[in-house]
């Protein structure tokens, strides 16, 4: 073999290491998927009935969808310039400890356990569930403490959103009582 042949195992090394090298184009090319997304989706939006001036239904999706979009280009260039995050240097960070499976699990189940139940038995009753099972995962253990807080939040918080800003959250079995 002469010195100006390449192997042929060498090239697919040298496109694994460049992919490696600049892992963060994944995070532009999820950026640019979710700013079209949006902006395919604000298009479906009907605004026959709803807009009433220059300002529609669909302003806020679109400049959303765009500025994804061009902070997806823009860190596509840092990158491709040489350009890298930084790595996570917190203090109270140990970079060498594994993920805690547990409490993303525990926190997956909160989320999940919300979703499903909230049109069931409302808001405020799921979002009890949600708040008190984040706290759980999250290493709280009281017992009388973290159920009462839980429901201070959830009962707040749809009542900030039903009654103060008009966004309609289910009440179920409790819609006659709040």
């Amino acid at each position: 073999m002469s010195t100006t042949e390449t192997p042929a195992a060498e090239e697919p090394r040298s496109t694994r290491r460049w992919l490696r090298e600049h892992s963060e184009l994944g995070v532009c090319l999820l950026l640019a998927v979710l700013g079209a997304l949006v902006i395919a989706d604000a298009a479906t939006i009907n605004t026959d009935f709803t807009q009433r001036g220059p300002i529609g239904p669909k302003t806020v999706p679109y400049l959303v969808g765009g500025l994804l979009l061009v902070v997806a280009a823009l860190l596509a260039r840092d990158v491709l310039r040489g350009g890298r995050g930084e790595s996570e240097s917190g203090e109270d960070v140990d970079l060498s400890a594994p993920s805690d499976w547990r409490t993303v699990l525990l926190l997956s189940a909160a989320f999940l356990a919300n979703a499903a139940l909230i049109g069931i038995i409302g808001f405020p009753l799921s979002g009890m569930i949600l708040f008190w099972g984040c706290a759980y995962a999250l290493g709280s253990r009281n017992p009388v403490r973290d159920p009462l807080i839980a429901a201070a939040l959830s009962l707040l918080t749809y009542v900030a959103f039903n009654h103060l800003l008009g966004v309609p959250l289910p009440g179920g079995p409790l819609m006659g009582v709040l």
